[in-house]
């Protein structure tokens, strides 16, 4: 029932938003011309493995420590102002008409800085999730992106298998890798030997994203890249 009314409701606010900047609040779109020129991008110099925003050494700390099975994370934006604000409107108050112009910048990155992907997979969530919220934000953005590419999206073969705590309440980098450990898992052969483009919509520490390159390694895959439409942190 709930999964339905959030359907419901999301169909009401699609109809009613965004008709107005979340910027400055100018009637048009969702983002003016001004306001999507001034949003925060992520910047170099980078680390090459999770994609944070470095000052002065050639990677993270924590990356030097940690291996990853992740081939690399980029994200478009810093998670704050206008873009925290979209993204909360799009993951939690069910404004699904966001996910077409938040795959457009997306769409815009991969333009000025290609990566290696043959195919577009969302990162899943847990069915009893994914019925609570009634949509994955993270398939709506990857179907999206799958559109506005031309690359084909398999939003079926990797699979969330464990129902943890939201990552967002986990203390550190440790405890969120520690959260995420073994939770994906790939039921079948479709990515095999395919170069995998992993799509979220926020990147914090990158152990989500680094818990689905395991499962797609291991089904297989050349490589995985994650993109994500900002990052936290």
């Amino acid at each position: 029932m709930s999964a339905q009314v959030n359907q419901l409701q999301g169909k009401l606010v699609d109809l009613l938003f965004p008709s107005h900047c979340l910027g400055c609040g100018k009637e048009g779109s969702f983002l003016c011309i001004l306001c999507r020129r001034a949003l925060p991008r992520v910047l170099q110099p980078l680390c090459p493995k999770c994609g944070r925003p470095l000052i002065q050494e050639d990677r993270c700390p924590a990356c030097l420590k940690y291996r990853w099975e992740i081939h690399g994370i980029r994200s478009v934006f810093l998670f704050q102002g206008t873009v925290q604000q979209a993204v909360h409107q799009f993951k939690y108050n069910n404004c699904r008409a966001l996910a077409s112009p938040l795959a457009e910048l997306l769409a815009e990155e991969l333009e000025r800085k290609p990566l290696p992907a043959q195919v577009i997979v969302p990162v899943p969530l847990h069915p009893r999730r994914l019925r609570e919220r009634g949509y994955n934000q993270s398939g709506l953005l990857a179907k999206e992106l799958s559109r506005l590419t031309g690359l084909p999206l398999i939003g079926d073969s990797l699979l969330r298998i464990k129902n943890t705590s939201a990552q967002a309440r986990t203390a550190n980098a440790e405890a969120r890798r520690n959260n995420v450990r073994g939770v994906f898992f790939c039921r079948d052969g479709q990515l095999k030997e395919r170069h995998v483009l992993l799509v979220d919509d926020v990147c914090t520490t990158g152990a989500t994203l680094d818990s689905c390159a395991v499962a797609l390694n291991r089904a297989g895959a050349s490589s995985v890249w994650g993109l994500t439409l900002a990052r936290e942190g």
